[in-house]
């Protein structure tokens, strides 16, 4: 619609500076020390939806960190789309690789460089701007509402709570989600899945004290060495993981499935060559992008023990410590594959040492029915605004309050990300293109449009 590209072109400038401001401020939500800033933000998107058009807007505090909720009710008989996103974002370390200051925004070759500029307030927002062109054009055609979380970041812990606790107020026919990649510009596509998650941490406990290594060396167990063996045998020679039952309830493609997966365009070189890697790893039997879409993982997030600091100090470490997360794929039950993996990190020990297994957080993986009136409606908005049909593809990330969403809400749930892999996503120099921005702004209205159309056939 012509009057939407005109309000977009009026205030794209505006709409860019209220986004680097909302990118100034560094809601790390994984650091108690940026609690107030935290909070902050979420007064800001508040003013924003407010200034939006949104009503009822409400910054709703929880156990952590608040939720903001925001609608525009204008006709209860219509649909009702629930817009979900999260203003917290990842901690920027290390910071000594950042090229700027992660929250300090430059806008550099068609990029923001900012943290949580691609995930997920540069993605969040792109909704706050598109309701904003409906409202001030008087062409919303459904109802809406947004609730932004500031706690994805470290798991949600404290949404199913608050979706308990508003069921009535959250009632909607569907969650619509901007958290998540597309191919590129020129080739769009829409995520058809997600990977659930499974996220722990290890302690390996040898000696009571720290050892000088030259007198207990080659006599007492290494904490730090018997890790990395104890790590390095979670995976076979094949790339397998190597945990008992891990794969037992792993949901297979069939041939035909698997050959239209790869059907999505994917330089593998220029994939290596973006990544500064000789070779690509994973799975034997598998393609790059079945590694990343369909199949399970697990990979070590953080290894650490010892002496780290400057110069030398020889030392036996007592302790080294571990964060090491699973990726799941349907069927597979998150707690049921946490429980799995502690019975096997301790029961690999040595009697050298001791083994405490503590599990963070983790959610369901998900499967979006692609013959839904919603995602006929995204697929239709990308068409419309890209000139292509968007590919359906399988998103290797986690959300986990999808699966969250239908158990709790019975609602479906709509990937319609902007972002690119190539985004530096928890990163540093983490960025989001200003085209992907504004595409989204101009992309999200037809979601709406093409839905209320939709469902009223």
């Amino acid at each position: 619609m012509q009057v939407w590209k005109d309000y977009q072109a009026e205030n794209k400038d505006r709409f860019l500076e209220e986004l680097l401001e909302l990118l100034r401020i560094p809601s790390v939500s994984a650091d108690s020390r940026f609690n107030g800033d935290t909070q902050r933000c979420a007064e800001a998107v508040k003013q924003r939806l407010q200034e939006a058009g949104a009503d009822k807007v409400e910054v709703c505090q929880t156990a952590g960190h608040p939720i903001v909720y925001g609608e525009k009710i204008i006709d209860p008989s219509l649909p009702t789309v629930l817009v979900y996103g999260h203003y917290d974002v990842q901690p920027a370390d290390p910071l000594e690789l950042w090229h700027s200051g992660p929250f300090e925004p430059v806008i550099k070759d068609g990029n923001i460089y900012a943290r949580g500029s691609a995930d997920d307030k540069g993605q969040f927002y792109m909704h706050v701007k598109a309701f904003e062109t409906m409202y001030k054009t008087n062409s919303i055609p459904c109802n809406i509402k947004f609730m932004i979380e500031g706690e994805e970041e470290v798991g949600s812990a404290n949404l199913g709570i608050f979706l308990e606790q508003n069921k009535e107020r959250l009632k909607a026919d569907v969650v619509l989600i901007s958290d998540t990649s597309m191919i590129s510009l020129d080739t769009p596509s829409i995520d058809t899945g997600l990977r659930g998650l499974a996220y722990m941490e290890v302690e390996v406990t040898g000696p009571n004290r720290d050892l000088h290594s030259g007198v207990y060396g080659g006599a007492v167990a290494n904490p730090a060495t018997i890790l990395a063996k104890m790590i390095a045998s979670l995976h076979d020679e094949n790339n397998h993981i190597t945990i008992p039952g891990f794969y037992d309830k792993v949901q297979e493609l069939s041939a035909d499935e698997r050959t239209a997966l790869n059907a999505a365009p994917f330089d593998e070189e220029a994939y290596k060559q973006d990544l500064g890697i000789a070779d690509v790893w994973g799975e034997k039997g598998y393609s790059t992008i079945e590694r990343t879409g369909i199949r399970p993982t697990l990979e070590v997030n953080g290894i650490w023990g010892g002496y780290t600091g400057e110069g030398s100090k020889t030392v036996l470490p007592s302790k080294a410590f571990a964060k090491i997360s699973m990726r799941l794929v349907p069927n597979q039950d998150w707690h049921e594959i946490s429980d799995l993996f502690t019975k096997h990190f301790e029961a690999i020990a040595p009697k050298s040492v001791k083994v405490k297994v503590t599990k963070h957080h983790g959610g369901s993986p998900y499967v979006t029915p692609t013959d839904s009136v919603a995602f006929k409606a995204a697929h239709e908005a990308i068409s419309t605004t890209f000139g292509k049909a968007p590919i359906p593809v399988r998103g290797g990330g986690s959300i986990p309050i999808v699966a969250l969403f239908e158990k709790t809400l019975g609602l479906k749930t709509v990937l319609m990300g902007f972002g690119l892999d190539s985004d530096n996503l928890h990163s540093p120099n983490e960025k989001y293109g200003l085209a992907n921005y504004y595409k989204g702004i101009e992309t999200i209205p037809y979601f709406h449009k093409y839905f209320a159309e939709l469902a009223k056939k």
